[in-house]
């Protein structure tokens, strides 16, 4: 038999064995007597909601027949390592989320720092029929007409409000309504630029809108993201059940940005707007910037000048003419919005005003998300667009008429409760006798800041948890086009909470959303026809802020910290082990100073009445412990943080490398069990070091030979080799400064060259030979050595002269020419002299000095090419001036 991809399934079971195993899943899911199940996976009731998989009578429904087929050929087992695939392909890919609170704050660990933890995402995909499809396409894209036409009143000639259609207060008092974003329009034929809308379906199968986000929509990352790790895991169901692809989305949405460009931009630059990694959906941001191709930015890394907005970079400043905003609108510039942002652009409400850049989704759209404005939206699109929504949302109820509040107060224990003028969603059937007294009250002292909305129903499908039912919803996107609104086919799937939480659309995973083509051969289209934009893109090319060129430098010194951290861990428990029962011996010396030389090198002090008793929980706290300075896993840790910080730069087998040494570290707990650590212990520390070794190893060999050497690349370079320099400085200072007898001498200084990546040429160069002036040789002075000094150096020469602004005599290559003249002016020889106290002097003060240096360079590299620059602020010039209204 041939073999089959991963995750692939046998094609040749029995068919009566098949028949067997697709039956008995069927069964359990369809429950007692052929009837859907009445719990679903969390052991939550579900009712008599409407079930994608099978129909009334419990039969299979036709366009599931082959996920049937293909479950029941794997059978349970193989669901299980279904799920199992995907789980390792979200980790290998580095799919993550950042949890919040119950405030809706991200959840951070000890230190303050919001920490990213694994995506969530179901292995069994929801399918769509075509019809289902046609339903949803005509649905949302209407929606998005409407929303579009209300965006434009809103902020123009408010035709809803003076005509008695919806209450001036409604619209006024809702803190997504933004005065500063009156008069503000973008280029083309729509307001209303990209479009998130949240559908389920109600018990008769008919297609209901839960929620619409116009604010910042997100998600179409994680969609894409989803599509591609599925697709990868079962590729046999993906080949046999044929889904539309997704991937179009985002060739549209890429030229519909480009076409957004106000019309003076010849060649439009357009960048996506984040507030940072510490952002819930971070990774959705960083991964849509890189299938867009147009660099992730934050506030620090653009500025308003002369009324134009700029990108920073190395000694100049790029125009800047989309931004695809992430940031909440009144987050987005701190002069005419809120004060205390951080996350926004001092200026940019002025720059858009003048129309020399374009904001998207503007500002101002998150005014379409009120709950007031949805309780009347059937009336204004009759207005507007003289048409009655295709694509219904559930009653409402506004506290502001009386009828309606009568109703909203006698069904509180029934209904969502949602405020008005911005707040949180109550869920009705969640509160206590007292809360709905008490919430009663309120809504009768202010009855127009409250609406009331009938709980939304949902579908219920498989997942991957033994093929059990739970609850399923959709979030369906859309962007604007010259002809119209183009959509997402599918969009982002996901599994509800259980119980009351479903009702505020909280999930617990994610499910690719798969639309069956109507026919085979249409399944094969690769593409549906875009838009051409008017206007030429134009690339970033060598466009580089001092943030992310900060971050990359952090990228290769925490790289090479780690791989550098590893290899000495490695060596260091090598020679305790090799030297733990024999510390009569002369070589035994050789561990106290390995340790001494961990140390020193990390910052930390490892001083202890016996070292070598100390040493094993030592090397384990510098292995896992991320709050110790220095510690491998604090290093991996800050790693992972600048990768992230920079991810729309990196590609996917970086997350695939950094995940499976992020997973290595995080099996290991802060501290074994009591007592002196166990063989097992001891194991799984040195597979720990091994992987993370390894995995230092690939993310160089990747920054070696796939990554262009651009000005990014330059400054990730520059920062291992500083790194390189300082830690080969420090640890040679630390092992070879003091004299030591030959025996302790030999094994320290096998055991240096080992942690520098020389032994083997040492040994081929020096046979037999031990001379602290042969290893300073090699790995200080020897220009073909690429782990010496000199060789660091040569490259941080090459590198600084490539930097925009380079002269030769600036600041940083001055700094490198001091250094290496002294290191060229010393004579190997003389470094293995000792002093009466047993020091070697003269190399023990050209370490230093070479290790000030490059401390010095790092600083001088840190001033004048990563830093902002000071007293930023808007200089819009006083023939331009202009008095907002």
């Amino acid at each position: 038999m041939a073999d089959r991809p991963v995750g692939g399934s046998s094609l040749s079971s029995p068919p009566e064995a098949v028949q067997d195993d697709r039956d008995r899943l069927v069964a359990a899911y369809r429950g007692a007597r052929g009837q859907p199940a009445l719990f679903d996976v969390h052991g939550v009731p579900r009712g008599i909601g409407y079930d994608e998989f099978v129909d009334a009578d419990g039969e299979i429904r036709p366009h599931w027949a082959e996920l049937a087929a293909v479950i029941g050929e794997r059978g349970r087992a193989g669901l299980d390592r279904l799920r199992a695939t995907v789980s390792a392909l979200v980790e290998h890919d580095g799919i993550t989320y950042i949890a919040v609170d119950h405030d809706g704050e991200p959840v951070t660990n000890g230190q303050g720092i919001a920490t990213p933890g694994p995506w969530h995402l179901d292995a069994l995909p929801l399918l769509l029929t075509p019809e289902d499809w046609t339903t949803l396409e005509t649905g949302v894209a209407q929606r998005s007409r409407l929303l579009d036409a209300v965006l434009a009143d809103v902020y123009g000639p408010q035709r809803a409000v003076t005509s008695g259609v919806l209450p001036a207060q409604l619209l006024f008092a809702h803190p997504g309504y933004i005065r500063a974003a009156r008069g503000i329009e973008i280029p083309g034929g729509h307001q209303l630029f990209l479009h998130g809308c949240d559908v389920s379906r109600d018990r008769s199968g008919a297609f209901l809108v839960n929620a619409d986000w116009t604010q910042a929509p997100s998600g179409a990352g994680y969609a894409l993201a989803d599509r591609r790790v599925v697709a990868h895991a079962a590729p046999d169901l993906y080949e046999r059940v044929g889904p539309r692809p997704v991937s179009p989305f985002a060739q549209t949405l890429r030229l519909a940005l480009i076409d957004a460009a106000p019309e003076a931009a010849e060649d439009p630059v357009v960048v996506v707007l984040s507030p940072g990694i510490g952002s819930e959906t971070a990774f959705d941001q960083a991964y849509l910037a890189s299938v867009l191709g147009f660099p992730l930015v934050e506030s620090a890394d653009l500025v308003v000048r002369d009324g134009t907005l700029w990108m920073r970079s190395l000694g100049t400043f790029k125009r800047v003419d989309v931004v695809l905003r992430r940031v909440d609108a009144d987050y987005a510039d701190p002069l005419d919005l809120r004060s205390d942002s951080q996350l926004g652009v001092v200026g940019l409400v002025e720059v858009q005003r003048r129309g020399a850049v374009t904001v998207v989704n503007t500002l101002g759209s998150g005014v379409l998300e009120s709950p007031g404005l949805q309780r009347f939206l059937p009336e204004i699109a009759d207005l507007l667009i003289g048409e009655a929504p295709l694509l219904p949302s559930a009653p409402t109820y506004w506290g502001g008429i009386d009828a309606e509040r009568s109703h909203l107060l006698s069904h509180l224990p029934s209904l969502l409760i949602k405020p008005t003028v911005g707040g949180k969603t109550i869920v009705g059937p969640a509160l206590s006798t007292g809360e709905r007294e008490a919430l009663a009250a309120r809504i009768a002292a202010t009855p127009w800041q409250w609406v009331g909305q009938e709980l939304p129903q949902f579908s219920s499908a498989p997942t991957d948890q033994g093929f059990a039912a739970a609850g399923v919803g959709v979030r369906l996107f859309t962007v604007s086009q010259r002809g119209g609104y183009a959509p997402m086919v599918g969009g982002l799937g996901y599994v509800l909470a259980a119980g009351n939480a479903a009702y505020k659309l909280n999930t617990v995973a994610a499910k690719d959303v798969w639309v069956q083509a109507p026919t085979r051969a249409q399944a094969e289209v690769t593409a549906p026809p875009v838009e051409p934009p008017t206007t030429r893109p134009s690339g970033t090319r060598g466009i580089s802020s001092p943030r992310v060129l900060s971050d990359l430098f952090w990228l290769g010194r925490y790289g090479e910290r780690a791989e550098s951290t590893a290899r000495l861990l490695t060596v260091t428990r090598e020679r305790y082990h090799e030297y733990r029962h024999r510390q009569h011996t002369a070589g035994s010396e050789c561990v106290p100073v390995l340790l001494t030389a961990l140390g020193k090198l990390t910052g930390t002090d490892n001083a202890a009445p016996d070292p070598v008793a100390a040493a094993p929980r030592t090397l384990w706290a510098l292995t896992v412990d991320r709050q110790r300075p220095g510690s491998l896993a604090q290093s991996v840790e800050r790693l992972g943080r600048a990768a992230r910080s920079v991810r729309d730069q990196m590609s996917n087998d970086t997350w695939m490398v950094l995940s499976s040494v992020e997973r290595a570290l995080a099996q290991l707990p802060e501290a074994p069990a009591g007592g002196p650590i166990s063989v097992a212990d001891d194991t799984a520390l040195a597979t720990a070091h091994a992987l993370t070794l390894a995995g230092m190893l690939a993310l160089s060999g990747m920054a070696a030979e796939s990554v262009v050497r651009d000005v990014d690349w330059t400054m990730t370079d520059i920062g291992k080799r500083i790194e390189r320099g300082l830690w080969l400085t420090g640890l040679l200072r630390a092992t070879l400064g003091q004299a030591r007898s030959r025996a302790a001498e030999q094994t320290i200084i096998e055991s240096t060259l080992v942690a520098c990546e020389s032994s083997v040429i040492y040994l081929r160069r020096n046979l037999g030979v031990v001379s602290v002036a042969a290893v300073a040789d090699l790995v200080l002075f020897d220009e073909e050595n690429p782990r010496s000094l000199v060789y660091q150096l040569e490259r941080l020469r090459a590198n600084l002269k490539t930097l925009p602004g380079a002269s030769g005599s600036s600041r940083a290559e001055r700094v490198v020419d001091e250094i290496s003249t002294r290191l060229r002016r010393v004579d190997p020889g003389d470094l293995d002299e000792v002093t009466a106290a047993g020091e070697r002097a003269e190399l023990t003060e050209l370490l230093d000095a070479m290790h000030d240096g490059l401390r010095d360079l790092s600083g001088v590299i840190t001033a004048t090419q990563l830093s902002l620059p000071g007293m930023m602020q808007p200089l819009w010039g006083p023939d331009r001036r202009r008095v907002v209204p």
